[in-house]
């Protein structure tokens, strides 16, 4: 820590390139920095059990083999990369001196957390879109939403975070570092990143602005869109419990966009005058590490199928354990 910390000033002074960059410290008072590391190393744990156990409970039952199941494993799998691209530096920065992170590591950090975020992005959209086909158009969805369109819907989010982080990422550790080498934040997110690069940061900002809103707003309106025509489909089916049917469906898909979406709006597009350090690194750790544990109990707890096979699946694990 000491000598990283060296390097980077030796740095400032010589108007060297940077090389390494520094975490800020989360607390000066090691009991509350144990404290914080053991809530997040057992959050991170249940989101990791949580979304891998679901992944594996839909790929080893027949009857979840269906294009909502299908998205869904593909959103547990996404959430695993999403939580291991952040959380174990951020856990190692907790209870070591080893604070600091090289330019080319915080690269692959950035890289890796933005994939899978705007990965994230786009396989909400395209869950969206498969219940509006199954409930908006219910005779033509088994040929609309066969196996071959679910998997290029998935190919197309996956690739498209591919895609956009690797160009955002090369944009920004593109551009010169003045410094100060001390990160105010717990991983290599963007905005913090951007701070700490030379003169006028406000182009830089407004295009990685532009990124987020392109690669936020945009599947966001087409959920919005599909849960209209859903809406407007549920609203003149003749009977109560048809209705109540059709929106249990979507009822967890609901909760999970709007957790997502929800933090990670607040983060990226509020206004630069109203952030603060403190409260981005409580929103980021809302969205890296909470909505990652809370979306296999909100798919579990609200989805008999789900919950059933999971069951089935702890049941035949424990036979053979015994």
């Amino acid at each position: 820590m000491a000598v990283l910390s060296l390097n980077c000033s030796l740095w400032q002074e010589n108007s060297m390139a940077v090389n390494c960059f520094v975490f800020a410290k989360f607390s000066e008072i090691p009991e509350r920095c144990f404290l914080l590391f053991t809530l997040i190393l057992l959050m991170f744990l249940a989101s990791l059990m949580g979304n891998a156990l679901i992944a594996l409970t839909i790929w080893t039952t027949p009857g979840l083999h269906t294009p909502m199941y299908f998205f869904l494993a593909n959103l547990s799998l996404l959430e695993i990369g999403y939580t291991c691209s952040v959380i174990p530096k951020m856990l190692q920065s907790l209870v070591s001196e080893a604070q600091g992170i090289s330019r080319g590591g915080c690269a692959t950090q950035m890289f890796f957390f933005s994939f899978f975020g705007i990965s994230e992005c786009s396989l909400l959209a395209a869950m969206g879109f498969d219940r509006y086909m199954a409930i908006c158009s219910p005779l033509h969805y088994a040929t609309r939403m066969s196996h071959g369109v679910c998997t290029h819907l998935a190919v197309v989010s996956w690739g498209m975070g591919c895609v956009v982080a690797l160009g955002q990422t090369n944009y920004i550790f593109s551009l010169d570092f003045c410094g100060p080498c001390e990160i105010d934040h717990f991983f290599c997110d963007l905005p913090p990143i951007l701070a700490l690069t030379c003169g006028d940061t406000l182009h830089n900002e407004a295009v990685v602005f532009v990124v987020a809103i392109l690669c936020i707003s945009s599947p966001f309106l087409l959920i919005i869109a599909s849960y209209g025509r859903i809406l407007a489909a549920v609203l003149i089916m003749p009977s109560p419990e048809g209705r109540h049917k059709a929106l249990s469906t979507c009822s967890s898909h609901l909760l999970v966009v709007t957790l997502f979406y929800g933090s990670g709006s607040v983060t990226y597009l509020r206004p630069k005058a109203s952030h603060s350090p403190g409260t981005d690194k409580l929103l980021s750790l809302f969205y890296t590490v909470v909505t990652s544990m809370l979306n296999p109990i909100i798919y579990s707890l609200r989805n008999k199928e789900v919950k059933a096979a999971l069951l089935r699946t702890l049941g035949k694990k424990k036979k053979i354990e015994s």
